[in-house]
């Protein structure tokens, strides 16, 4: 059996190992792998393997990574065609450059690639990847941009699930690598007021790389002041009193639907409102914070993965009227439009790529992600 190297997680360690080279299964390719992003659930996965498995065992997905098995992480792929499985098209010539959303379907069973032993990931000179789910590479477009398609799809979904008008604010807490990809996707939507708030200044100065258009440090101002806001409301006595000298304006008009009028203002976007939230930080007690913090009618859209049980008050959330919304991956058409967002130059993820290591350099690599004043995101190259 041919053999390859790839680094391996086994009981929170990293290695360097020579592993057997994947062979693709019916509808499905092997790629010789360009570039791999190292993410923040890789980080963390394999110190808490058993918690990911505990949860998504729990919504039906049973063969999640446990500690115990040596698993060859990394979900974030860019390679190029290698050879076909059984029951393909066979769609792209040998090197064609490719990258793929990380869902493999093998035996009837569908596995997260990265995360599953049935589904070795990128840290790895091959990978198998699922035709269906495969996209080209549109000329020009190199690696070190292309490797990003997963991660900004990420944000992007995030961003189409926060239903974000131009005019309507929006803030980032924690400027990681998914908040500053929040951010680039934010602005390539044509947000005109985007707020970040992170404690690392290399992350602040990152935002600003990525089109923030105001970057706060939470221990010397508010992100909730740092923008104007639409209207007086600001408390529920506010907005109360907003109700009354509405109803006294509306009833002054001759024969006005004042009720069609009121019931519309929300719609067309004159009625009183918050920002939209984007809370990517995923640390117990950050979804209490916002909600106690922000404005009424605030939407919290919340992208970082909080693995630890948390506590929130929803009479909080209740008096302000407070829209708590979740979201996980992207579906293919947000992948392929990503592609195209970074193909046609709408999208740079260039700040975002702060260093480059060979397999060898992993385990460093993730060490070093814990500084964040040292990086935002390591890709890795199997070749190098």
């Amino acid at each position: 059996m041919n053999q390859m190297r790839a680094t391996v997680v086994h009981k929170g360690e990293l290695s360097v190992r020579s592993v057997p080279r994947p062979e693709p299964g019916p509808g499905q390719l092997l790629i010789k792998v360009l570039r791999a992003g190292i993410c923040g659930s890789d980080l963390h996965v394999r110190e808490h393997a058993d918690e990911l498995n505990e949860v998504v065992t729990e919504i039906g997905y049973t063969t999640a990574m446990t500690p115990e098995q040596e698993i060859v992480l990394g979900h974030e792929i860019l390679g190029s065609v290698v050879a076909y499985g059984p029951q393909t098209r066979g769609r792209w010539e040998p090197g064609t450059s490719v990258t793929a959303l990380p869902v493999l379907r093998t035996d009837g069973a569908v596995h997260m690639v990265g995360f599953d032993v049935d589904s070795p990931g990128g840290f790895a000179e091959y990978c198998v990847v699922q035709e269906a789910f495969t996209f080209p590479v549109p000329d020009g477009v190199s690696p070190d941009q292309a490797v990003f398609t997963e991660p900004l799809a990420v944000a992007f979904h995030a961003v189409r699930r926060g239903a974000v008008s131009a005019r309507r604010p929006a803030v980032v807490i924690g400027c990681g690598p998914i908040g500053l990809a929040v951010i680039l996707m934010l602005k390539a939507q044509g947000v005109k007021t985007v707020v970040a708030s992170d404690l690392s200044p290399a992350r602040r100065a990152l935002a600003v790389q990525c089109g923030a258009d105001v970057v706060v440090d939470p221990r010397e101002s508010s992100p909730w002041d740092a923008y104007k806001q639409r209207g007086p409301v600001t408390s529920l006595t506010d907005y109360l009193g907003f109700g009354i000298d509405a109803m006294q304006v509306v009833r002054r008009i001759p024969l006005l639907p004042w009720e069609t009028v009121l019931l519309n203002a929300d719609r067309l976007g004159q009625s009183p409102t918050g920002p939209v939230v984007f809370e990517c930080v995923g640390v117990p007690g950050m979804l209490e914070q916002i909600m106690t913090a922000a404005p009424l009618h605030t939407r919290v859209v919340v992208v970082g993965v909080c693995m630890e049980p948390d506590t929130i008050r929803p009479a909080i959330a209740i008096h302000k009227e407070i829209d708590l919304r979740f979201v996980f991956g992207y579906d293919p058409a947000e992948f392929a439009r990503t592609l195209e967002m970074i193909a046609g130059g709408k999208v740079d993820p260039s700040p975002l790529h702060t260093g480059t290591v060979g397999l060898d350099g992993v385990a460093q690599a993730f060490s070093d992600l814990a500084d964040p004043e040292t990086h935002a995101k390591i890709l890795v190259d199997p070749w190098a």
